[in-house]
């Protein structure tokens, strides 16, 4: 696979269906893929969180999650081929599961939210895809037992849907204890969109990359340092690196 480095991020150049048929590959020959994405926010972390980087950069697949990234890796002359969205990579997981009979796990967010996830996709495919559930809440103590739960569960793929450098460290600190499972992402805030929480930005913000300015008019109160703040930390570390090119 092609890689590039942004910003002390390694980021795979892969296109979406790429990204899917490397996991597929994986999922079929029952080896594990540990996988992560990115975003300006989680990047504009990594800088100072070195736990988080470790987490991130040494994970077996990392895409480019935020159309910003794509965009500063072409001011950066690091091109990357396009935006793969960690939501979208997940609808395409779960209908493949439904095809090739896998089973996945979700773990993450609210209790009502987390089963509104599960009920929604086993109505849409069929319950047999359904290895477990669980919520996200837990104390750091619970972590190694319910990894070892998620494991013995039965699980191809595992979901979890946790707030940054959550869900990258608990991933990278257990995935020996996970080695059951062959494919293991985090999905952030996907749980809530799936639910039906929170809506997803349409098609042409999607693609002009103003899909955080539609996440933060939803909750602006919770949102705005994320989006506000990182975003324009994120742009003036991208000029500082062009310019230091230059």
């Amino acid at each position: 696979m092609s890689r590039v480095n942004i910003l002390n991020t390694t980021i795979d150049n892969l296109s979406i269906q790429e990204t899917l048929q490397t996991i597929e590959k994986a999922i079929s020959n029952k080896t594990q893929l540990h996988h992560v994405v990115v975003n300006a926010g989680k990047i504009v972390a990594m800088q100072t969180d070195l736990q988080l980087r470790k987490s991130v950069n040494e994970s077996d697949l990392i895409n480019a999650d935020g159309q910003a990234v794509v965009w500063a890796s072409k001011l950066l002359k690091q091109p990357l081929k396009e935006r793969v969205a960690g939501i979208d990579l997940m609808q395409n997981l779960v209908e493949l599961a439904h095809e090739k009979n896998h089973k996945v796990y979700f773990f993450g967010a609210k209790e009502e939210i987390v089963q509104e996830v599960v009920k929604k996709y086993s109505e849409k495919y069929s319950p047999n895809i359904i290895a477990g559930y669980r919520n996200g809440y837990f104390k750091k103590e619970e972590e190694k037992d319910i990894a070892k739960q998620i494991s013995e569960s039965g699980a191809n793929i595992l979901f979890v849907a946790i707030s940054s450098p959550t869900k990258e460290n608990f991933l990278y600190q257990n995935k020996a204890l996970l080695s059951n499972v062959n494919f293991i992402m985090g999905v952030g805030g996907s749980f809530d969109v799936v639910s039906g929480k929170v809506k997803r930005a349409p098609l042409w913000m999607q693609k002009n990359g103003l899909e955080w300015f539609y996440r933060f008019i939803q909750e602006p109160k919770r949102m705005w340092r994320r989006y506000l703040v990182g975003n324009t930390k994120f742009i003036i570390l991208v000029l500082k690196e062009r310019f230091k090119k230059s």
